[in-house]
C-alpha cells in the first residue's frame, strides 16, 4: 500500500500515544525543502487524516454539525500499529553522500 510522506509522518508520531492532537502535524511543513502554501496545510493534512480513517488504521476522535466533522484528535488501531511498525523497518540510513 503506497503511503505519502505526510501519512506516514502522521503514522509514526501517533505510534505509541494514546491520543494526538493534530496540531502537532503542522510540524511536517517545517521540515519540508519543498515549501506549500500556508492556506493549503490545513485542507490536506484534513484529506490524509480522513484517508487514514477510511482505511481503518486511524479512529478519529472530534466535533460533529449538520453538515461536517471535525476531527480533532486521532488514535492508531490494531492495524495502524502494524503499519507502523512496517514503516520504521522499511527506514533506511542516508549516506552523507555530497
Amino acid at each position: 500500500m503506497k503511503l505519502s510522506p505526510l501519512q506516514k509522518f502522521i503514522i509514526v508520531t501517533c505510534l505509541g500515544k494514546m491520543k494526538v492532537d493534530r496540531k502537532i502535524f503542522h510540524q511536517f511543513y517545517k521540515k519540508q525543502i519543498k515549501k506549500t502554501k500556508k492556506k493549503y496545510h490545513e485542507s490536506i493534512i484534513t484529506k490524509s487524516l480522513e484517508r487514514l480513517i477510511d482505511r481503518e488504521f486511524m479512529i478519529g476522535f472530534g466535533k460533529r454539525t449538520t453538515h461536517k466533522w471535525f476531527i480533532t484528535h486521532v488514535q492508531l488501531t490494531k492495524n495502524g500499529l502494524k503499519l507502523a511498525e512496517q514503516i520504521l523497518l522499511e527506514r533506511q540510513r542516508k549516506l552523507p553522500l555530497k
